[in-house]
């Protein structure tokens, strides 16, 4: 079969590297992909806003499956515009449908979801521009420190945890005013969960799933978790925290709820669930939904899944999934991120990435913000490439990435030298 890959980050690069072990696979085509991926395939460049180029480019290559590594597509609709055209209604998509993506794509609907069947949330209420002064009040009634999240897609920023009223209302009305864009035209306010953040992976065909390898990630930039936050900076699975117990409460309070809602709704969910969860005292309580895939934590889970990925993507694709084998290895795979001076902020792109060769087989490198140039490799987003590792315990593991981090050179580098420090 062939499969048409959308994305071009680390989570991308995670799942070609495992589909391409598939006996099933007999060409996998990225778009846009990275330096990485075209290791693994061939990388096409689809502009997937105009339905026609992403339509021909299907049928023309003869596509079996098309797997949407980022959210913004599944939001956009991606799915039902497959499903609304005759040619393309038959190739599955590994995503669900637009109503299904708003769960990621509007922070009050996903609240709304949540309250409504029942699954352990915190408080929250949502507010425009308009109802400023109803939002101010609403704070008021809230104990430092305060959570305002923008409703729509973000980049993953648009989170802010404040510790002071007075600044929270100045950062409050910065949203109102477009900080975040357009993402921020409706605010969600909620009560600050304590705690130890941790991120389930659920793969679900609508009706059946499969729980795949938990995980934390690392989202500030600074050692210690200080600093402004990022799109990931490492990733460690399994959690140490997470026992047993814990992540059966996570099933049967949270899992199992999400699931049953999303049938009750009637919402068409062939994919991932992300859920980031936060671990209260041990009881577990949904911080946000994603519908897709984690990066970096692609990169610490698929190398956990032994199994043929592609068997199990058949599997959500025709509904069958209970009938398809998850094999989990025991190992720790850990991910430390390497990214380009001065992100999440301003940064240079196009810097030549020199010792890719040196790295020994303890390690895998996933490339993120890579693209390769008569055959050299150079930097072209902020976070440039993981290094995942495998080990029988999370310091041998840690040991061998930050080993391999110090042969990768690019100008500017910075990797935090931590991950993993909260939780030997």
């Amino acid at each position: 079969m062939r499969i048409l890959v959308l994305g071009s980050g680390g989570r991308e690069h995670a799942l070609v590297w495992k589909m391409s072990q598939s006996k099933r696979v007999d060409r996998i085509y990225t778009s846009p992909g990275n330096a990485g991926t075209r290791l693994h395939g061939e990388n096409v460049n689809i502009d997937i806003s105009k339905p026609d180029e992403l339509r021909d480019f299907i049928l023309d290559k003869d596509i079996s499956m098309v797997i949407v590594g980022p959210e913004a597509p599944l939001v956009d609709g991606i799915r039902d515009r497959f499903m609304a055209d005759k040619e393309l209604a038959g190739i599955p998509v590994i995503g669900p449908d637009k109503r299904g993506a708003m769960l990621e794509g509007s922070k009050d609907f996903a609240k709304e979801f949540m309250i409504r069947h029942g699954v352990p949330t915190a408080r929250y209420k949502s507010f425009t521009a308009q109802e400023f002064d109803q939002a101010s009040a609403f704070l008021k009634e809230m104990e430092a420190p305060y959570v305002l999240k923008a409703d729509g897609l973000a980049a993953g920023k648009g989170v802010l945890i404040l510790e002071d009223y007075d600044k929270t209302l100045l950062e409050l009305k910065a949203m109102f005013d477009g900080k975040f864009g357009s993402a921020g035209d409706k605010v969600v306010i909620e009560e600050h969960l304590s705690g130890i953040e941790l991120s389930v992976f659920v793969l679900t065909d609508g009706v059946n799933y499969k729980i795949l390898p938990e995980a934390k990630d690392y989202k500030r930039i600074g050692q210690g978790d200080t600093g402004l936050n990022t799109g990931g900076m490492g990733a460690i699975s399994p959690v140490p925290f997470a026992s047993e117990d814990f992540l059966k409460k996570v099933e049967e309070r949270i899992v199992k709820p999400t699931l049953e809602g999303i049938r009750k709704d009637k919402i068409d969910y062939k994919g991932f669930i992300f859920i980031g969860l936060m671990n209260c005292n041990g009881d577990p309580k949904v911080i946000e939904y994603n519908v897709r895939m984690g990066d970096p934590e692609a990169e610490v889970v698929i190398p956990r899944i032994k199994s043929d990925l592609v068997d199990l993507f058949e599997g959500v694709a025709y509904g069958n999934l209970d009938k398809k084998d998850l094999v989990i290895s025991n190992d720790t795979v850990v991910t430390v991120m390497m990214v380009s001076g001065g992100y999440p902020e301003s940064y240079e792109k196009g810097k030549l990435i020199s010792g890719l060769d040196n790295i020994d087989n303890s390690s895998i490198l996933f490339h993120a913000g890579t693209k390769c140039i008569d055959n050299q490799v150079f930097t072209s987003g902020g976070r440039v490439i993981a290094i995942s590792s495998a080990a029988s315990d999370m310091e041998k593991a840690l040991e061998s990435s930050y080993r391999n981090a110090e042969r990768i050179n690019f100008d500017g580098k910075y990797f935090r030298r931590d991950i993993g420090f909260d939780l030997k």
